[in-house]
């Protein structure tokens, strides 16, 4: 029986060693068409943007090099910041929100219980609806309900702000949950019954087993839902418009409002996208930084 482990070590050697070869020989073929595409695609596109956010121009041949004058007229209307200060806070509360629900229907649905799996597909619907469509359909029921009080969505920040945030929590809850069930279903079961067997209280299986086991997906989760949070913008558009003055503006539909909806601006838009990403960019890394070291192993 030995010659047999030895010629089958000696065959797995052997395609190691011919795929390590082709793996040299080719990588170029197939790596390259996607470096090039992602060149052509994305880093081009936003080298030409951040160039563009000091220049005058309304399209990309009559680009006229003014400094720092767009980044300087962004906080002339005061728009930006407001948008800034309601993007942040509408992020921070449907990350809350929707990771705890998320996690609290996942854990749910990952025990015993008839019509689960039907349950979960009703939950995670809303995320294949489109964005504009979710905001008319919310439209109308939120400016029903608000109708009995002689209210509306745009007769205040406030109405638009609570509107937006049962929207996407409806929409984006279901998406997470499936993450959640996924990391559920795949926490070691040894560990588990070492804590119950050991007397921990339920509570003190979830805090202390639980969830630093699903860290990786809590880092995942809010990652995106923090960064869904900033980049809202279709939403935003069909259930308020900003509406009303600017007041339920968001980042995004305040950067397009700023490019498309005022002549001569298109540079103050552009400084607006890049200080945006910046933001954007800054916040995603320091909230994976955090929950990434809190994750442990199993």
């Amino acid at each position: 029986m030995k010659w047999i482990y030895k010629a089958q070590s000696r065959v797995e050697d052997f395609m190691i060693t011919m795929t390590g070869k082709s793996i040299r020989k080719w990588w170029a073929l197939f790596t390259l068409p996607t470096f090039v595409a992602f060149i052509i695609g994305f880093v081009a596109p936003f080298l030409i943007g951040v160039w563009l956010s000091f220049c005058d121009f309304t399209t990309i041949t009559d680009a006229t090099f003014v400094g720092a004058s767009n980044y300087q007229h962004i906080w002339d209307d005061g728009t930006f910041l407001h948008s800034l200060l309601f993007t942040v806070a509408f992020t921070i509360v449907t990350t809350i929100i929707i990771n705890i629900l998320a996690f609290a229907v996942a854990y749910m649905f990952t025990k015993a219980m008839k019509g689960a799996t039907i349950f979960r597909s009703v939950f995670f619907m809303p995320n294949l609806i489109g964005g504009i469509i979710l905001g008319w359909i919310w439209q109308i029921i939120i400016n029903g309900i608000l109708s009995n009080w002689g209210k509306s969505l745009t007769y205040s920040a406030k109405y638009g702000f609570w509107g937006l945030v049962i929207l996407v929590c409806w929409q984006q809850i279901g998406y997470m949950m499936v993450v959640y069930i996924a990391g559920l279903q795949s926490l070691p079961t040894d560990v588990l019954e070492a804590a119950q067997v050991d007397g921990a209280s339920p509570s003190q299986t979830m805090f202390k087993v639980i969830i630093p086991l699903m860290m990786p997906s809590i880092t995942v989760c809010t990652f995106l839902t923090v960064t869904n949070g900033f980049k809202l913008y279709d939403q935003n558009l069909a259930l308020t418009a900003g509406n009303p003055a600017h007041q339920s503006e968001m980042l995004a539909l305040n950067i397009f409002n700023t490019f498309y909806g005022r002549v001569g601006f298109e540079g103050v838009g552009q400084a607006k996208a890049v200080i945006f990403f910046i933001i954007v960019a800054v916040i995603a890394l320091i909230q994976n930084r955090l929950t990434t070291s809190k994750e442990v192993l199993a």
